[in-house]
């Protein structure tokens, strides 16, 4: 392990820390289950999962550091010179599924690679962000959530978050349904200008500011009165969470790819989700308003 990655893991350690507890006490019920485990090419990760909460019907934040030998064509897309080379990558990611549909689900990721090249040297980059996907969208929210972000990217340049933001509009997109999972929040991957410890401070930013924009909207929506209707409403809206994870997300074909536990890279899946053929919300209903939040927009 070389440094750079001793210092990537220390924090993303105590970012998953940091996180959990964190929803705890939001959640006020139910308590991380921990399945720590170990992968046989190298390395492991701490797969920790919260079910059945006053708040939270599944949350999911996982750490992991794994090893291997040939980097998987999910990771090599954009560094095409890097295929089957030998690399470490260690990561937190974590996805919350909310009990109330008046709350939104949320994402969030951050990661270090590091890899041999053809020559030998190590190349290292960062990746990250997060995004934010309701079912029942409010302006203050949406504002509060890029405002957040907008803020957490001031130090590193006025550039950072108009990229990273329409970054995270274009790969959380949905092509076969003309639509974003949500509306949006920040993506960046193969950071590596400005060098080591401009983006790792950048990676420590995003990673500690994503509670900063997602607690107080869980605590301005949990109470909000719900029924059957706004119930299987969510449930209809997960079908999309489902559809871009098994299709698009870079995350879970890099873990499928590269022979990573399968409980773990999954855990992003909803516990509870719905299909129903053709579906049309009722023109001018609360459902039928999402619509207009699916499509990239300035919200500042």
């Amino acid at each position: 392990m070389s440094q750079q990655t001793d210092l990537a893991e220390t924090f993303l350690r105590g970012l998953q820390d940091r996180i959990c507890a964190a929803i705890e006490r939001v959640d006020g019920s139910a308590r991380f289950v921990e399945d720590a485990w170990q992968r046989p090419s190298g390395g492991g990760g701490r797969t920790r999962v919260l079910r059945d909460g006053a708040v939270f019907e599944q949350a999911g934040v996982n750490f992991s550091h794994t090893l291997g030998q040939a980097l998987p064509p999910a990771a090599t897309a954009r560094k095409p010179e890097l295929g089957g080379q030998p690399y470490e990558a260690a990561s937190v990611s974590l996805v919350l599924h909310p009990r109330n549909p008046h709350v939104p689900t949320t994402h969030a990721n951050v990661r270090y690679f590091e890899a041999a090249s053809a020559s030998g040297a190590p190349v290292w980059w960062f990746g990250g962000g997060f995004d934010l996907t309701p079912f029942y969208p409010h302006d203050e929210d949406v504002r509060h959530w890029h405002a957040t972000a907008r803020e957490l990217c001031a130090p590193f340049g006025a550039e950072v978050y108009p990229r990273c933001k329409r970054w995270c509009d274009e790969y959380f997109y949905l092509k076969h349904r003309d639509e974003t999972r949500g509306v949006g929040g920040l993506f960046y991957d193969d950071l590596n200008e400005g060098g080591f410890e401009r983006c790792f401070a950048l990676t420590r930013a995003v990673g500690e500011g994503f509670l900063d924009a997602y607690l107080p909207i869980v605590e301005r929506r949990k109470d909000t009165p719900y029924g059957e209707r706004e119930r299987e409403f969510q449930l209809y809206r997960r079908g999309r969470y489902v559809e871009f994870n098994l299709v698009y997300d870079r995350g879970t074909l890099f873990g499928l790819q590269s022979g990573g536990r399968t409980e773990s890279i999954l855990m992003s899946l909803p516990p509870r989700v719905r299909f129903e053929y053709a579906y049309t919300p009722e023109p001018g209903s609360a459902e039928a308003q999402l619509a207009a939040y699916l499509k990239p927009r300035d919200w500042l």
